[in-house]
């Protein structure tokens, strides 16, 4: 089995092509419960899923798998993805599963894990899983079967969890919003967490069937949020993705904040209230206009690899609390162990209720630098590293912007692409740069 099943997100890929197919989820199911057996007598896995038509037939093949490697298997039905991660922790048991493939489209899905302390495993454990799926299955005996059931009340206990995420001195009443859930997996949680905290909610994104999910709606088609909070009136609008881990915010201005601006937000209500905030953590792709914004009022930004897990492996080396992607993934780590789109959203409206002043407000003298990206396609043999006119050129271009932009040049992991990409406060001065850096790169 290749090594390209797991990524930084678990397996994913389209339903019937691929990973993505009940027998290989069986065998999954089963070789993953025959790893946990290694560790535990008589494990207990949870099994959570987003709205996609494809999870109940992941559902069962997985719980097939890890039943005949005598494993006990609890079912969630429809929850977000920090939900599972959160009752894996809370409930004391052996592993979390997602099926989700996140803001993708339905005909994909996936299936991500959780270690019993809620956040993602290590690259062993995946190593292990690999090998267990090369072997012939062991299955149970009659006697030594898993069992399964159904968890009461997952809703419940993850909106109490959410809510508890906010200070209880504040409440959201007199706030009106608009709450999309992409028809995903928060479509019955998110609008009831902030309506239980006082907010008057409007909902889109919340009728999933089982097609519709991230479909026009949700953190990765914001369009959709901005008319409806301008039809409501609202003061703000939160979008999450399919299995809400993800968030973005609108004002009641149809402005969109992304992760790299509620991130500063959230760091800043810290310091506000007196807490030692030494650092956060962004990716290669986090905006520097918040970088310099941050290390302005002492806080040190370090850079992580694009991808959630990257930025939380960086947070636990360091033992500092906050990180995010500039897409909306946000990690606030004394609220939760992954990120989590509701819990976000709670602590960027704290903030608001704390301060008395708006998101933008609590943004003031902090613009986001122009970014100007442009994908190269890479002949085939060509080494992009060996291009002595592009090294050059980079030199100039990161001693020209010193101070005031930056040059990010990487290959892409899935396709021959190089991405080429340069910030800077002017946006013409971005586009030049990115413009005769890519120029460059082809001619290389």
């Amino acid at each position: 089995m290749s090594r390209t099943y797991f990524g930084t997100d678990g397996i994913r890929g389209t339903v019937g092509q691929g990973a993505i197919t009940a027998d290989f989820m069986l065998r999954l199911g089963h070789a993953v419960g025959r790893v946990l057996r290694r560790r535990v007598d008589r494990p207990t896995v949870l099994i959570g899923k987003d709205t996609r038509i494809s999870g109940y037939m992941i559902e069962s093949a997985l719980e097939a798998g890890f039943v005949s490697a005598g494993v006990n298997v609890m079912l969630s039905g429809p929850l977000p993805t920090p939900g599972v991660a959160y009752l894996t922790r809370a409930l004391r048991l052996d592993l979390g599963v997602v099926i989700s493939a996140s803001h993708n489209p339905f005909a994909d899905n996936g299936v991500k894990f959780f270690s019993a302390r809620g956040e993602k495993l290590p690259d062993e454990w995946e190593r292990d899983v690999e090998a267990a799926l090369q072997e012939p299955p062991q299955w149970a005996d009659s006697a030594t079967l898993g069992k399964a059931n159904r968890l009461a009340d997952t809703r419940g206990r993850y909106i109490e969890f959410c809510k508890a995420a906010f200070a209880n001195d504040l409440s959201l009443k007199g706030l009106r919003l608009v709450v999309d859930a992409a028809h995903g997996a928060a479509y019955h949680v998110a609008p009831d967490v902030f309506h239980e905290l006082g907010a008057q909610v409007h909902t889109i994104g919340c009728e999933p069937d089982g097609l519709n999910i991230n479909d026009g709606v949700g953190a990765t088609a914001p369009q959709a949020l901005i008319e409806k909070v301008r039809q409501h009136r609202a003061d703000y609008g939160i979008a999450l993705d399919g299995d809400a881990d993800r968030l973005q915010l609108v004002d009641a201005t149809g402005r969109l904040f992304n992760g790299d601006e509620l991130l500063y937000v959230m760091a800043m209500d810290r310091v506000s209230l007196g807490e030692r905030v030494p650092g956060v953590v962004g990716t290669l792709m986090t905006n520097m206009a918040i970088e310099l914004a941050l290390q302005q009022r002492g806080i040190e930004v370090v850079r992580a690899k694009v991808g959630d897990r990257y930025v939380l492996e960086e947070l636990i080396a360091r033992r500092w609390t906050l990180g995010g992607e500039s897409s909306g993934h946000l990690l606030a780590l004394d609220k939760h162990t992954t990120g989590d789109g509701i819990v976000s959203a709670l602590q960027i409206l704290q903030a608001v209720r704390r301060g008395g002043r708006s998101v933008a407000q609590l943004l003031e003298g902090v613009t986001l630098f122009p970014q100007t990206m442009i994908n190269v396609r890479l002949r085939d043999g060509s080494d992009w590293t060996r291009n002595a006119s592009l090294s050059h050129l980079r030199e100039q271009a990161d001693q020209a912007l010193k101070g005031h932009g930056r040059v990010l040049i990487r290959a892409s992991g899935t396709e021959p692409v190089l991405r080429v990409m340069v910030e800077a406060q002017d946006g013409a001065v971005a586009r030049d740069w990115a413009e005769r850096l890519s120029e460059a790169a082809r001619a290389g």
